[in-house]
């Protein structure tokens, strides 16, 4: 058996997925964790690493392969996402990975991000015909799809991570109404080109992958709301979210650390998460919510022994 290792370089965490490679194109996932960086603070929309952020990036990378040693993987496959695609210092950041430690990271596109996390839902979630939503909300961008189980029909990146919006709208703790309503006009705006793509093919399901999500799922679940069942997938009951949602709007930073459940690399920006959330519920008039623990991790490990990705 092979073993491989995925690093994915996010803005608010970097990821990592130890898998097992089958000769028959099946995987096993031997080890997966996360280190938080919070690579966007103090710049992104400068569109810079700032310094203290780029030490905590490089140490990262150096506990993971740290990891990926002891597990024994041959091959290690990285990819950098918003925060280092958009830096001005991005490909000094990604030399630095290569000179401290060997590993070649490669920089990717909104789209490829996109791709690849519909690939990693889709093995996680038992998918049909029906449209679905897909998001991942990240700390540099959020990635929309819209698909089934056979294919995705539209997708998009954009620059609306919550590390962005963060420094963008500076909300009070807790947040008033009436940044909730700037937050919302300016989404309105920014997903504009989501309207006729989701006329179109109608999903009425929204299945959230990996951050924000995986934080839902967990308070929902130390609330005794969810029931844990070790799958890398759950369904949300929409009240329940929605009763959750409004509760996050309601507190202050100190009363959001003693959730419990609440993941504290979190505590910060799960209330403008839940308002990109709930923006689309309303705006979209969504019925259903599922949680993907898998996202762009697993999507790569499928499509390199699926597809043959190279990198």
């Amino acid at each position: 058996m092979k073993k491989v290792a995925i690093i994915d370089l996010g803005t608010n965490t970097f990821n990592l997925l130890v898998a097992g490679v089958n000769g028959d194109g099946t995987y096993q996932i031997i080890h997966s964790g996360k280190l938080p960086v919070k690579l966007g603070e103090g710049g992104i929309n400068q569109k810079v690493i700032a310094s203290p952020a780029y030490q905590r990036g490089l140490k990262a990378i150096g506990e993971h392969l740290r990891t990926i040693l002891l597990y024994g993987a041959t091959e290690i496959f990285a990819f950098a996402t918003s925060a280092t695609r958009n830096a001005t210092n991005g490909k000094e950041f990604v030399g630095d990975i290569k000179n401290l430690y060997g590993i070649d990271v490669k920089v990717i596109g909104g789209d490829e991000e996109a791709e690849l996390i519909y690939l990693g839902v889709r093995q996680a979630v038992s998918l049909n015909e029906e449209n679905v939503l897909i998001i991942d909300i990240g700390g540099g961008s959020n990635e929309i799809i819209i698909g089934n189980s056979q294919q995705y029909h539209w997708k998009r990146s954009y620059d609306l991570g919550i590390s962005r919006l963060l420094q963008k709208f500076n909300p009070s703790d807790p947040i008033k109404p009436s940044e909730i309503e700037l937050v919302e006009k300016y989404l309105e705006v920014e997903l504009a080109d989501m309207v006729e793509p989701m006329r179109k093919y109608q999903p009425t399901m929204i299945i959230g992958s990996s951050g924000s999500f995986d934080t839902y799922r967990s308070i929902l679940t130390a609330a005794k709301v969810i029931e844990p069942n070790g799958n890398p997938s759950v369904k949300i009951p929409l009240e329940e979210y929605l009763k959750l949602h409004n509760h996050l709007i309601a507190t202050t930073i100190e009363q959001r650390n003693a959730i419990p459940g609440m993941d504290p690399m979190r505590v910060e920006m799960i209330v403008l998460a839940t308002v990109f959330t709930n923006f689309l519920i309303k705006k979209f008039g969504i019925e259903r919510m599922m949680q993907s623990t898998y996202a762009l991790k697993e999507g790569a490990v499928w499509k390199m022994i699926n597809l043959e990705m190279k990198v």
